[in-house]
C-alpha cells in the first residue's frame, strides 16, 4: 500500500498554527485578561520576578562570592557605596564590617531567604491540606481535636510558635550540629507555625463537597476515600491554597528575616537577608547605614511584591467580586 495522499494546501495548517492558537486561547483566559488589566499585579509580579531571578542568578551576576574566605579582604570593611567618598566601583554598595560586599551579601542572602521561606511554605501547605481534608471527611473527635489544636496555636503570634519550635529543636542538638542544621530548623519551625490557615480553609471547602451529590455517587458506587478525596475534593481546594500560599510566602519571608534578626536563624557564614540586617544593624548610628538599610529595603520591596500579587490574586479569584 502506498503513503495516504497528503491534505490539499488549502488544509493545511501553517507551521506555528497550534502554537498561536494556544497563545491565544491563554490570553482569553479569564485570569490572564484580569492580569493583564491590572497595573498594580502588573507591577508587583514584575517586581517580584526580578528579585527572585536576581537570587536566582547570584553565583552569575553577583560580584563576589561572600561566602569565600579566600576572597575577603578586612582591609576593605566598611567601604561606602560607590557614590559616596571613599567608595570603590567594586564594590557598588558598599562592605560590611568584615571586607563583604554588601550587593554580593544581599544577592546570596535573597536566595537563602526564598529557598527557605518557599521550603517553609510547602511544608505548611501540605500539612495544612493533609489534615484540613482529614478534619472534613472523618469529622468527629478527630475533627475536634484537629480544629481545637488550631484554635490554640491561633492564640499565639506564628513569630512566637516558630521560636518555640527553633528553640526546642537547637536545645534537643548538640551545639555542634547547629550551624550546619539551621536551615531545615528554621524551615521545620516557620512551616509548623503556618499551617492552620491552610487546614481551616480546606476543611470549609471539603465539608461543602463533601455533601454534594458527586461526592456522593462515588461514595455509592464503592469508591474509597484514598480514592475519592484527592480525585474529587482535593481539586476544588486549590484556588484557596494557592491564594493562602502566595500571602503566606510574604510572612514565611518575614518571619525567617525576624527570627535571623534575632539570631535564630541562618549563621553569619551563611547570612540571610535577616542575617545582615542583624550585622549591620550594630554599625548603624555610627554612620555605616548601608550594611542595614540596603538589606532592608530589598526585604519590604520582596515583600511589598508577593503582597500585591498576592492581593490581586486573592480578589480574581473570589466568585464574589467578578
Amino acid at each position: 500500500m502506498g503513503a495516504p495522499p497528503s491534505p490539499p494546501p488549502a488544509l493545511r495548517r501553517p507551521p506555528g498554527a497550534r502554537l498561536r492558537a494556544l497563545w491565544a486561547a491563554f490570553l482569553e483566559d479569564d485570569l490572564v485578561h484580569e492580569f493583564r488589566h491590572s497595573p498594580v499585579a502588573i507591577l508587583g509580579f514584575a517586581l517580584a520576578a526580578g528579585l527572585i531571578l536576581a537570587a536566582l542568578l547570584a553565583p552569575l551576576i553577583a560580584p563576589h562570592d561572600p561566602y569565600d574566605p579566600a576572597g575577603i579582604d578586612l582591609m576593605n570593611g566598611l567601604l561606602p557605596p560607590f557614590w559616596e567618598e571613599g567608595g570603590r566601583l567594586v564594590f557598588p554598595l558598599g562592605t560590611d564590617n568584615q571586607g563583604r560586599d554588601v550587593l554580593s551579601g544581599i544577592l546570596y542572602g535573597l536566595r537563602l531567604s526564598l529557598a527557605i521561606s518557599c521550603a517553609a511554605v510547602a511544608l505548611s501547605a501540605v500539612a495544612g491540606t493533609a489534615l484540613g481534608l482529614l478534619a472534613a471527611w472523618t469529622g468527629g473527635w478527630v475533627d475536634a481535636v484537629i480544629m481545637r489544636l488550631a484554635d490554640i496555636q491561633l492564640s499565639f503570634p506564628a513569630i512566637l510558635v516558630a521560636m518555640l519550635v527553633d528553640g526546642i529543636a537547637r536545645a534537643s542538638l548538640p551545639p555542634s550540629e547547629h550551624a550546619a542544621l539551621a536551615m531545615p530548623i528554621v524551615i521545620v519551625a516557620i512551616g509548623i507555625s503556618g499551617w492552620v490557615q491552610y487546614a481551616r480553609t480546606v476543611r470549609s471547602i471539603a465539608i461543602v463537597e463533601k455533601g454534594k451529590d458527586y461526592v456522593e455517587a462515588a461514595r455509592l458506587i464503592g469508591l474509597p476515600a484514598v480514592l475519592i478525596v484527592p480525585r474529587h475534593v482535593l481539586p476544588n481546594t486549590t484556588g484557596a491554597i494557592l491564594v493562602i500560599a502566595t500571602v503566606h510566602l510574604a510572612t514565611a519571608i518575614l518571619t525567617e528575616a525576624t527570627l535571623s534578626f534575632l539570631g535564630l536563624g541562618m549563621p553569619p557564614t551563611e547570612p540571610s537577608i535577616g542575617t545582615l540586617i542583624r550585622i549591620g544593624n550594630d554599625f548603624l548610628f555610627s554612620g555605616e547605614w548601608w550594611i542595614t538599610i540596603l538589606p532592608g529595603v530589598t526585604l519590604a520591596l520582596l515583600v511589598l511584591s508577593v503582597n500585591l500579587v498576592g492581593d490581586w490574586l486573592r480578589d480574581a479569584l473570589n466568585p464574589q467580586l467578578r
